[in-house]
């Protein structure tokens, strides 16, 4: 049963130049009408929504995407028992929660990409009411009882079928369909008033912009294309870097000499939205203890885990305490050498290392004892060229077609849409948007966005999906083009991957379709695609600087790139180690004084895993992932990098490597075709082959078993 919106694919991680490096590329734009032959053939829906312009037009598709789910639903509850069936019945409510998803979708990517804060404020609006449809309509007895009708005549029903009826089952328990009345009014009007807390605490995030204002001198060391964009230098001179746009708070951290600058920046993004986040937060967890205690659960965490592949939160825990262990040597190691290269700079024999240090002083690693900038290879990472190749890449990998075409309606003028097809059968398969550069209001890092869902149709139909990227890649400045970061690509590869994984989609029920998968599994796959960006023969492939088209990065740049890696995992896992902790550390209890100290609690947990947090810290207040949708989940990074590392292992041991087709399209069929149709222990296997391993995932981090 659908009870809420479907979970955007977070990773923190995109108009088509037409001249590939490996080849040239079909330069033609196409329109959506020129497959609708091949969409007949294909027997499937293959289109866009009609995109809402203004607030009444937002307002109107709620309450008609409302009106039509509750009828579907009455139908349901409407038949007499004799009539009653699993596809009239248990099938029907995929469908009957169908328009209000699609709906809801699309309010969130206004939500968090509209450029009229009007627009943005309706649709958070709308966002909140279709919630609470779906929160009220899950507590609906009459239709539980249809539900329970079907299921007591133990239907013979198999495969995603059979999944479906256990899915529906599971989540009516979850929801305390067995409580007394009392008790389940109670439980309705706290999930009503979690998605309600859940959403302005995102919003917060969103608007948040809080500008920090620096000289050119205190800049020092920073790139030069950066101190004259126009988002940066105002028109009086003065720099003012906004400590919410994550490219921005990246490119002053990894390079700014003077450790003031460092420290000042950190403070303020360390410090976003607390005031008005940190009430809301303790609201939030307060309101999860007491849903997970009415349903009968320890705590929020073992709540949220139960439907995932650990089960519980102390397999969580264990699991991420293993890792923490493992490391520590490793962590030490590199903040001696971080410290080490501090004394040489400053002098000072004595320094030490302080949150807002590691960046730079990574940066400076890699420079120094791996003469490696990495800056300087934005050059070989043209958005266009890279965008190309990349596409090319997945072409041939997954066996389908990435065409642009022209988007009928555009929220931003520079937005891109992309059709994705089946290579031999021409088939259509679904539809990606691609909102390339940061702007105000604007969500501030990079994720996908469900668009259109997929599911099998009651007219035997496909409703092929659509998705969005909404990233925040450096914009063209001063006549220069968007020039990737080597990390802004490994995002791009690891968030189109997500997209990929929607709109490869073969599930039959939206409630399985494309990453509608366990939340401790939707990461892998993408995670094990920035593998590709490490590989010289793939990069070779349209790596290239802009400047004269043909030089291409050094094999020995790409190997001391993964020494650096090797030699500064302790940092960066040890990182989301403490962040992993700090989430299940809050939502592991029922303590209200936990809840009520939350910011102190938060920080002492980084601060003893990680490092001390800056001055003023509320880590926890723009800590958007546990709003909603990753709260006791964040471990799932780390969980999911496990299983990533094991799925490269494949390709990487296949005849053609990371090229390998065969293993491309099995990857294709085993996972991103399947979704969440089945037990997702059986489509890892399918795919491996074999049983899962962590060997990978250890050498993987440079650690023996």
């Amino acid at each position: 049963m659908r009870q809420t919106l479907r979970a955007r694919s977070f990773i923190m991680a995109g108009s088509l130049s037409l001249l590939c490096i490996t080849g040239l590329a079909d330069t033609t734009v196409r329109q959506l009408d020129d497959y609708h032959q091949a969409a007949d053939k294909a027997n499937v829906v293959f289109g866009l929504p009609l995109w809402e312009k203004t607030p009444a037009q937002i307002q109107a598709t709620m309450e008609t995407a409302m009106s039509v789910g509750n009828r579907r639903l009455d139908a349901i509850v409407a038949l007499k028992p004799e009539q009653r069936t699993f596809d009239n019945t248990i099938k029907a409510l995929d469908y009957a929660n169908f328009p209000v998803s699609a709906a809801a979708n699309r309010m969130s990517v206004i939500q968090e990409t509209s450029t009229s804060k009007e627009m943005r404020d309706i649709a958070t609006q709308a966002i909140q009411r279709l919630e609470t449809w779906f929160v009220d309509t899950s507590f609906r007895r009459d239709v539980y009882e249809a539900v329970k009708a079907v299921a007591d005549t133990h239907p013979s029903v198999s495969g995603e079928d059979a999944m479906y009826l256990k899915t529906v089952l599971r989540d009516y328990r979850r929801n305390g369909m067995d409580l007394p009345k009392e008790q389940r009014d109670r439980l309705q009007m706290l999930k009503n008033r979690l998605n309600e807390l859940g959403l302005k605490f995102q919003r917060n995030i969103s608007a948040a912009k809080p500008l920090v204002e620096f000289t050119r001198e205190e800049l020092e060391g920073v790139d030069e294309d950066f101190l004259n964009n126009k988002e940066v230098l105002g028109k009086d001179g003065k720099y003012r870097v906004n400590a919410n746009v994550t490219w921005q708070v990246l490119e002053v951290l990894r390079n700014a000499k003077h450790e003031d600058t460092r420290k000042r920046l950190s403070i303020a993004r360390a410090s976003r939205v607390l005031k008005e986040n940190t009430p809301l937060f303790v609201d939030i967890l307060k309101t999860r203890a007491e849903i997970a205690q009415l349903l009968g659960y320890d705590n929020w965490a073992d709540y949220r885990i139960e439907i995932k592949m650990a089960k519980n939160g102390k397999t969580a825990w264990d699991f991420l305490q293993r890792l923490n262990k493992g490391l520590a040597p490793k962590f030490k190691e590199e903040l001696d050498t971080f410290a080490r290269l501090k004394a040489k700079e400053t002098g000072k024999a004595d320094a030490r290392i302080n949150y807002w240090d590691v960046g730079y002083y990574k940066h400076q690693l890699t420079k120094t004892r791996y003469q490696v900038d990495k800056d300087k290879l934005k050059v070989y990472f043209e958005l266009e060229n890279t965008l190309n190749g990349m596409f090319s890449i997945f072409e041939e990998l997954f066996g389908i077609r990435i065409e642009p075409v022209e988007a009928p309606y555009k929220w931003i003028d520079d937005l891109r849409l992309y059709a994705v097809s089946d290579a031999s059968s021409g088939a259509p398969m679904g539809l990606i948007y691609m909102d390339m550069f940061p702007r105000d209001g604007k969500y501030n890092h990079f994720a996908q966005f469900d668009v259109t869902p997929a599911k099998r149709l009651p007219n035997g139909k496909y409703q092929r999906p659509v998705a969005a990227l909404i990233c925040n890649f450096p914009p063209p400045s001063n006549g220069k083009p968007s020039l990737l970061t080597y990390d802004n690509v490994e995002t791009l590869f690891h968030e189109f991957g997500h997209a990929l994984h929607n709109v490869l989609t073969q599930a039959n029920y939206m409630e399985f379709s494309g990453t509608s998968v366990p939340r401790d599994f939707v990461e892998a796959p993408s995670q094990m695609l920035e593998n590709w960006v490490r590989n010289k023969k793939v990069l070779d492939r349209f790596a290239v600087d802009y400047r004269d088209g043909k030089s291409k990065i050094p094999t020995d740049v790409l190997n001391k790139l993964e020494e650096v890696r090797l030699a500064t995992i302790g940092t960066h896992y040890r990182g989301q180690l403490a962040y992993g902790l700090l989430d299940l550390t809050i939502h592991m209890t029922t303590d209200p004084k936990v809840f009520e100290n939350v910011v102190d609690v938060t920080n002492k947990v980084v601060s003893d895993v990680y490092l001390p947090v800056p001055p003023g810290s509320g880590l926890i207040a723009s800590f958007g992932h546990l709003g909603g949708g990753y709260d006791a989940g964040y471990y799932g990074y780390a969980w999911a990098d496990a299983i990533s590392a094991d799925m490269a292992s494949v390709f990487k041991k296949a005849p053609g490597g990371l090229m390998d087709k065969p293993t491309g399209m099995r990857l294709r069929k085993e996972i991103y075709a399947t979704g969440g149709s089945r037990e997702i222990e059986n489509s890892i296997r399918a795919f491996l082959q074999r049983k899962r391993s962590l060997e990978p995932f250890f050498e993987f981090i440079g650690l023996k078993k």
